[in-house]
Parts: C-alpha cells; sequence; structure tokens
C-alpha cells in the first residue's frame, strides 16, 4: 500500500533574533549616515515581512556590520566622556560658594538681587536689581525668578516662574553660582 501523503520541506521560520539583528544594522546604518530615512522605514517594513534569511541578508547586504572592536572603542568613549562630565560637576559644585537657606521660621522670603533693599545683595553686573525670591511654603524651598534678565538656574537648568529646590543643589543668579546649604 501506498501513500500519497506528501512532504514538503520549508525553510525554517526565522527568529526574533535573526530579525533582530537585521535590525540593528539598519538602525546602525542610519545613525553612521549610510542610509536616507525613507530607505531605512522600507528596509525596516520588508524586515519585519521577511520569511526568510537571504531576504533579511539581500537587506543588510550593504551595510557593514558593527564590529566588536568598534562597539568597544564607542562604548569606552562614551563612558570616558560621562565621567569627565560627572568629574567636571562634582568639582564645580566642591568649589561653589554656599548659599545658606534662611531659618523657615522667619516666614518671609528672600529677595536676591542688586538692589540693597534685598535680603541677599549680589553685586555682580549679570545680576538683576530683583533678580529672584526664595521662600519656605508648605515644609518646601521654593525658587522664584522674578523677570531677571540674565536668568536664574538650578543644577544647570533655567528656571521659568519657580521652581523646589533642596540642600545641595546647584543654583545661579547671572553669572553666579552657590550651592544651597541648610544651617
Amino acid at each position: 500500500m501506498t501513500s500519497s501523503f506528501e512532504f514538503n520541506t520549508y525553510p525554517a521560520r526565522l527568529s526574533d533574533a535573526e530579525r533582530d539583528k537585521a535590525l540593528k544594522v539598519l538602525r546602525d546604518g542610519v545613525a553612521m549616515g549610510r542610509l536616507s530615512h525613507d530607505t531605512f522605514v522600507r528596509r525596516m517594513e520588508l524586515a519585519l515581512a521577511a520569511r526568510r534569511a537571504d531576504e533579511l541578508a539581500v537587506l543588510t547586504a550593504d551595510l557593514p556590520v558593527e564590529s566588536r572592536v568598534s562597539r568597544l572603542v564607542f562604548g569606552t568613549v562614551e563612558a570616558i566622556s560621562g565621567f569627565t562630565v560627572r568629574l567636571r560637576r562634582a568639582w564645580q559644585s566642591e568649589r561653589l560658594p554656599k548659599l545658606l537657606l534662611p531659618h523657615p521660621a522667619t516666614g518671609h522670603p528672600l529677595r536676591i538681587g542688586r538692589d540693597p533693599a534685598n535680603g541677599l545683595r549680589l553685586t555682580h553686573e549679570t545680576v538683576s536689581r530683583v533678580h529672584a525670591e526664595l521662600s519656605h511654603q508648605c515644609g518646601l524651598w521654593i525658587l522664584r525668578d522674578l523677570g531677571s534678565t540674565n536668568g536664574t538656574t538650578v543644577n544647570g537648568r533655567r528656571v521659568i516662574g519657580a521652581v523646589v529646590v533642596r540642600e545641595g543643589d546647584q543654583i545661579g543668579f547671572g553669572r553666579m553660582s552657590f550651592r544651597l546649604a541648610a544651617h
């Protein structure tokens, strides 16, 4: 008795790892400027629809595969760059003069600026006459820029309106910087 049962051998289905590897090569290609955005999008669509490994190979054949050495070099450079930024911030933070937070029981905001009537007078030319205000509200310290010309910053970011500050924050008025400290 002969069987009419037929066996078809189809290529193995693509694994997610194979597809992810091809997508990474495409992403690296666009990041290195070897692919335009439109080409990247089209090839990505084709990679997601691919059923066989040879279909993926065609999509990435003109792109170099990033070597382990280049990943190691770029990763090391990135780590060193990040370290130098963190080191510079730490070094600068310790060298900054301290600005002591006033006792919260006073209940009055501390005005900061060049005007002699301010609670904290800063005579630098980049500080406005009435530059900023520091107040204690609901257990939090609030720093408010009062429309200064050269801006108020907290940890390097410009203050728009008001922001909560804490001990250890780096604050700036114009080009003058301080580190907040408690009594």
